[in-house]
């Protein structure tokens, strides 16, 4: 590695950082003198093997930033690396940098529809439809009956129709974009009437007024922020009305002295306004915005209802929004079902070309909804199935945890603690559902849980005094294991790996391998 150390003289400016003092420059002059040469380090055996697996150019721009940092490191006081460590810097710089910034994590924290989780992990049925038409060509756009030229929006459209009860159905980029695109296609220009207890503020600090005004729909606000009744919305009906817009308050909840009309109500003070009485359909439209949206009762599983769709549109909404990512569980996706003339309209906006999605996004929607048709949702969708899961068959996946835990980690202080899981996503505010949570204690809560963070793949759970908490209602079955490698290692300095049976199946052939310590067993910390 000698030729790693160029004592050539080299020209550089000093840093203003650096101190003045001649004895402390002429020791950082014998620092600087230790670093190698870019072109030294070029020719050494394994930097040349990871040139030929990162590219040539790549892996000198990396080796220019690491000696960068180590003149800066240099400069403030500190020395040059060792010279035999370059390689293996190296490598690890070049392991960080092409680590994806989108990675897989594993959800402990008992919120299922985590925004920023992802929301909605898919079914295998909807990952398997994903692959298939990802990894070559497929009918997206094109015929097979006819040979011509197809069209994307025939995707997932029956089976929106048939499931929801709708004329007609358009999928598009979110839920977000549905609603802006409703609006531009029915409205623009002319008034849309809503509560003022409705003008909400999505994720991201999106607001439903700013959108409507983006449309090109001009806001009409009526009522008070708690109390709006039917006579706000008739006196505000006009000729230059358009449409009366319901926005489900998914994201919070007013309680107390509230009042607001029932979609029903709604939708009889929209469709009584026809001209000379003529039909409905020429009469002031009725627009549900359901952020979440459902096709499922909520009630069964312990929790208060959630509007579904097709509820809305028996109710008498002419167009219905809601998104495919959070209770659908399925991707990201904004869905626009309703009749059959105005969601035309919808379909022939400009906009509707910006607003689309691809081939993956339209896979996985259909897989996710031919689940729901074959009554299958609870079986098969993951959000469905943590929604549904009963407090035992939880408890009792906390309780192995900790068995498997202790079996090779008896200095770790654990505990079964009842809590409480949340829906998430801007769906069902307040409400939850009860869980049993594995809580580890830890000196320092903070610190352990940014070492799960960082982590391959991370582990995110909850914090609670100086305990870590993990909730088994969200840690996918396939995720398990790699979950518990990873409790493993909470406190550890020095890890080994070999294999621990599994109380459950001490018969089986071949046990699940956790890492366990190889050092001695700390001092357990007390539980606060």
């Amino acid at each position: 590695m000698s030729a790693l150390c160029d004592s050539r003289t080299r020209t550089r400016t000093v840093p203003e950082t650096e101190s003045l003092d001649p004895m402390s420059v002429v020791n950082r002059q014998e620092e600087y003198r230790k670093l190698p040469a870019v072109d030294a380090l070029l020719r050494e055996p394994a930097v040349m093997l990871l040139a030929t697996e990162h590219g040539a150019d790549y892996v000198t721009a990396a080796l220019r930033e690491l000696l960068a940092a180590a003149r800066r490191v240099i400069a403030a006081g500190g020395s040059a690396p060792p010279a035999a460590d370059w390689p293996a810097r190296l490598a690890a710089a070049l392991d960080a940098a092409d680590r994806p910034t989108l990675r897989p994590v594993i959800n402990a924290t008992g919120v299922i529809i985590h925004t920023n989780l992802g929301r909605a992990p898919l079914s295998q049925a909807a990952l398997a439809a994903v692959q298939a038409v990802a990894q070559g060509y497929s009918t997206l756009e094109y015929d097979l009956d006819a040979g011509t030229r197809g069209s994307r929006h025939s995707h997932a459209h029956s089976l929106l129709a048939q499931l929801t009860g709708a004329e007609d159905a358009l999928v598009v980029n979110n839920n977000a974009g549905a609603v802006y695109l409703t609006l531009a296609a029915l409205c623009a220009g002319r008034e849309v009437i809503i509560s003022r207890g409705q003008l909400v503020e999505i994720g991201g600090g999106f607001r439903i007024p700013d959108v409507l005004r983006q449309s090109g729909a001009i806001l009409v606000e009526v009522g008070t922020t708690n109390r709006t009744h039917a006579y706000d919305i008739r006196e505000a009906i006009g000729a230059q009305t358009a449409a009366v817009m319901r926005v489900h308050s998914s994201n919070f909840r007013q309680i107390g002295f509230v009042t607001e009309p029932s979609l029903a109500e709604l939708a009889a003070l929209a469709h009584g306004n026809a001209p000379g009485g003529a039909d409905s359909r020429d009469s002031v439209i009725l627009i549900d915005d359901l952020g979440s949206g459902t096709l499922l009762a909520t009630q069964p599983y312990g929790l208060a209802p959630e509007p579904m769709v097709q509820e809305s549109l028996a109710a008498g909404a002419d167009i219905v929004t809601f998104s495919g990512d959070k209770l659908l569980g399925g991707p990201q996706a904004g869905l626009i079902v309703g009749r059959h003339d105005l969601v035309a309209r919808i379909r022939r906006h400009p906009m509707a070309r910006a607003l689309r999605v691809d081939k993956m996004t339209l896979a996985a929607l259909e897989a996710t909804l031919r689940s729901y048709r074959r009554g299958r949702a609870l079986q098969e969708i993951p959000v469905w199935q943590m929604i549904a899961a009963d407090a035992a068959t939880l408890q009792q996946r906390a309780a192995a945890w900790q068995a498997r835990l202790r079996a090779v980690r008896p200095d770790l202080v654990t505990e079964l603690v009842a809590g409480e899981s949340a829906v998430g996503g801007g769906s069902l505010p307040g409400e939850t559902l009860p869980t049993t949570l594995l809580a580890v204690s830890v000196a320092d809560a903070t610190a352990e849980a940014a070492r799960l963070r960082r982590g391959d793949p991370p582990l995110v759970g909850r914090i609670q005094r100086d305990r870590l908490l993990f909730d088994p209602r969200t840690v996918l079955p396939h995720q398990e294991e790699t979950f518990l490698a990873a409790l493993v290692q909470v406190g550890a300095p020095a890890l080994v790996v070999r294999p621990v049976p599994d109380p459950a199946t001490p018969d089986k052939p071949e046990p699940p391998t956790v890492p366990t310590l190889q050092s001695t067993p700390q001092t357990e910390s007390s539980v606060s």
